[in-house]
């Protein structure tokens, strides 16, 4: 099957090509060994919990956040 690129740099998928629904990500990465455009569908919602899991940096080691409004900067 061949899609074209419009003039805004989008490209349509038919359906029967790849069935999915508005709003859903997908990760698109450029093979430039295979002159190809690679889109790989990622999953529909992130459980938080999870993704706080394998954060890198402990929570104890982040900064405290402020209350205070930012000040205006003098010129």
């Amino acid at each position: 099957m061949i899609v074209t690129l419009d003039s805004k740099r989008r490209l349509t998928l038919p359906t029967a090509l790849m069935p999915a629904q508005p709003g859903q990500s997908f990760d698109a990465r450029f093979d430039a060994d295979e002159d190809a455009v690679i889109f790989r569908r990622l999953p529909e919602r992130e459980d938080w919990m999870e993704v706080l899991a394998e954060c890198p940096v402990p929570m104890d080691d982040l900064s405290p956040r402020r209350r205070e409004l930012p000040r205006k900067r003098r010129l």
